[in-house]
């Protein structure tokens, strides 16, 4: 009998695989390729709300776990994911200038926001207000992430990489069968596609789309990110990512001609050189209304877990969520009110 079956691949499923690895447990991850919002995704870590200079919920902890764990993941996969680069906020005025001093005055905000402006001058971005620097931010490189740790799992014959039959799923009393094996516990990690799971359809997941662009602009020459209507990220090579789109009412994970010009319309707002457009990218973000995620275990049917909603922060909140569910599950460690499901039993499970 196996410990855990994971149903999905994308940055919660592979978290949630990588600490029980490490507590020796027994895995089979299935990766059907049903949502590619983590492979698509700006990977950016960012602890503070730059539209209102406010303090992303439990920052400090997020980013120390997150930093810890893909630490722990580059030594392991031999491969550079989590690139330290600070984010420059560009102001637009004298208010927001003071708003910027404000916030750094408190002390949930402190350790995140540089107290002096910068005001380095950068190929084609006018800044005549300077940007506030934002501390203990970077990205990781999700894709590649995603890519090795799945090829890690296959090389251990951990993953099956094939539609999740939920037909096939036997339900019993003390374990879990699926195609002849048993499992003592299921985590499904699905994303924006848990709405076609039976166990947990019912839950208010949401779906936001989200476009983003790769340009090539040699003459940029960014060494850090820039945010204003958009995120300009440098992934090198003269090569960046640009973002994000917004879309509550389409679901598909197509690229769209609505969200490219929107996009090339913030671009050319802020970014005054020559780029061109080399890919375009989408994928629907997995949130939830109250901007908390999905973490805990079916009320009927207590060897099913799920593990979701972790939304636009998923570089943040992978590690952190994934780890609050393990723990719940092997040392019966309560999860807090904010992320269990059990705060939909009126809406969900009467």
């Amino acid at each position: 009998m196996k410990d855990y079956l994971i149903v999905g691949s994308g940055l919660a499923g592979i978290a949630f695989a990588e600490f029980a690895i490490q507590n020796n447990k027994t895995i089979t991850v299935f990766e059907n390729y049903s949502q590619n919002s983590s492979h698509v995704a700006g990977g950016l870590y960012n602890p503070v709300i730059l539209k209102r200079f406010s303090e992303v919920w439990k920052a400090q902890e997020q980013i120390s776990l997150a930093q810890d764990f893909y630490g722990v993941l580059e030594v392991k996969l031999n491969t550079h994911l989590d690139f330290k680069v600070p984010i420059y906020r560009k102001l637009f005025s004298i208010e927001e200038q003071n708003n910027w001093f404000v916030a750094t005055d408190k002390p949930n905000l402190a350790p995140f926001l540089a107290t002096e402006l910068k005001y380095n001058k950068y190929n084609g971005i006018d800044s005549p207000f300077g940007f506030g620097e934002v501390l203990q931010s970077g990205y990781v490189d999700t894709a590649l992430l995603l890519n090795e740790y799945q090829n890690y799992l296959a090389n251990l014959g951990f993953l099956l990489k094939e539609s999740f039959v939920y037909g096939d799923l036997d339900v019993q009393n003390e374990f879990i069968v699926y195609k002849n094996v048993r499992y003592k516990q299921v985590v499904f990690a699905e994303g924006f596609w848990m709405h076609a799971n039976p166990f947990f359809s019912n839950l208010p997941l949401d779906g936001t789309k989200g476009e983003l662009l790769v340009i090539r602009a040699p003459e940029l020459k960014l060494d850090v990110v820039i945010k204003s209507s958009v995120f300009i990220l440098p992934i090198g090579n003269d090569l960046y990512k640009v973002g994000a789109t917004y879309n509550w009412e389409d679901k598909t994970p197509t690229p769209t001609a609505a969200g490219r010009n929107e996009l090339l319309t913030n671009l050319k707002a802020l970014v005054h050189c020559d780029f061109e457009v080399v890919d375009h990218l989408a994928g629907v973000r997995p949130t939830v209304k109250d901007r908390r995620p999905m973490v805990g275990t079916h009320p009927k049917h207590p060897n099913l877990h799920v593990l979701n909603g972790l939304g636009t922060r998923g570089v943040m909140l992978a590690p952190a969520m994934a780890k609050a569910l393990f723990e719940n599950i092997e040392n019966q460690i309560p999860l807090e009110k904010e992320i269990d499901i059990k705060r939909f039993k009126k809406i969900c499970w009467d």
